[in-house]
């Protein structure tokens, strides 16, 4: 006989189990999906090519002796600062005042051959006026008068070129700037015309750089040009000097120089610097690499619309740069497109839309 405690448990419990089994079942209504949004738009982008080039002057001189001699001193050193005439190397004298005093005595005895021939042309005129003498041999006396004045003219401009020779013993700078080489030691012997020290100018300071043939159009001479030392440096303004008129044979560009403004003592001779500046084209929409999908074997987008439903739209898209993808055909500016999470949408389905921070469209 059953325990009457045990029944009434079991009654119970099946009576829960119906009351549980007759209650509707309630369904919970799932939320849009959260999906970042863009909205589309035209805007002018700019190319800013960039070209590396090396800092020079536009000035820079090679000076030497003019005459031959042995140097005796040396001024300067390399990197100091030099003003226009001051002295950079000296030449032993000795020789250049032997060479003066040969034309200074050349040109007193010319004197004195100068005055016989006139002495003696006077006495042959008082005889030629008395008929002592012809007329042909007058004359000889008169070419004799002639020639001395001839050889007193060659003395003069003998002694004053000694003396020019004699300034050229001392080598100054031809401009203010920075002596960038020197090659001048005590005892050296040097030749005429060597090149003994460089000069730069600091004060106009220019990049050198190459650009190729397919950019030189877009730059002409005036342009202005931003220029930058190093990937970190600072920038200084520039402006477009001068374009070669023909490609370089070993590179096949251009060489072009533009000049720095504004320059100050951190740009040194030789440093690299970028120079770039700013080509603009026309209109172009963008949108992100990230927003781009398939549809078939045409670039689709996913479009949201006012009711934040989505649809796929297919696109033409154009070269894939670090701004975007560009889009030729497919989509309006204004309209809104998916940019993150795009490959779990569907066709028609509510979402959400969100706008990302801006780094992430990049």
């Amino acid at each position: 006989m059953c325990d009457v405690s045990y029944l009434r448990l079991c009654y119970m419990a099946m009576l829960g189990l119906g009351l549980t089994a007759c209650q509707p079942k309630v369904e919970t209504a799932t939320p849009p999906r959260p999906v970042w949004v863009m909205t589309v738009g035209e805007q002018a982008t700019a190319i800013a090519p960039r070209y590396t080039g090396e800092v020079t002057s536009r000035y820079a001189s090679s000076i030497g002796f003019r005459v031959t001699g042995k140097i005796i001193r040396r001024e300067v050193n390399v990197g100091e600062l030099v003003k226009k005439g001051q002295a950079i190397a000296q030449l032993d004298v000795t020789d250049s005042r032997l060479n003066t005093d040969a034309a200074l005595a050349d040109l007193h005895a010319a004197q004195a051959n100068l005055s016989l021939a006139k002495a003696e042309l006077g006495r042959r005129q008082q005889l030629f006026q008395q008929q002592f003498i012809s007329t042909s041999a007058l004359d000889s006396y008169d070419t004799q008068v002639k020639t001395a004045q001839a050889r007193l003219q060659q003395a003069q401009a003998q002694v004053q070129l000694n003396q020019r020779q004699g300034a050229y013993t001392q080598l100054v700078a031809d401009r203010t700037g920075v002596i960038g080489m020197i090659q001048a030691e005590p005892g050296q012997v040097v030749a005429a015309g060597q090149t003994i020290a460089q000069i730069y100018d600091m004060q106009a300071l220019e990049v050198h750089i190459a650009v190729p043939e397919t950019a030189i159009s877009t730059i002409k001479v005036g342009k202005s040009a931003s220029i930058q030392l190093g990937d970190h440096g600072p920038r200084y303004p520039g402006e477009v000097r001068e374009i070669a008129p023909v490609a370089n044979t070993h590179t096949h560009a251009f060489d072009v120089r533009v000049r720095v403004r504004d320059a100050d003592t951190q740009l040194k001779l030789g440093m690299t610097a970028y120079v770039a500046w700013q080509v603009p084209t026309a209109p172009q929409m963008r949108v992100p690499s990230t927003a781009v999908t398939r549809h078939g074997a045409q670039p689709a987008v996913w479009v949201i619309d006012a009711k934040h439903i989505a649809h796929l739209r297919p696109i033409t898209t154009g070269p894939l740069t670090e701004a975007g993808i560009e889009v030729r055909a497919g989509l309006q500016a204004g309209e809104q497109i998916a940019t993150i999470g795009i490959h779990t949408l569907h066709e028609g389905e509510q979402v959400q839309a969100v706008q990302p921070p801006a780094e992430m469209l990049r």
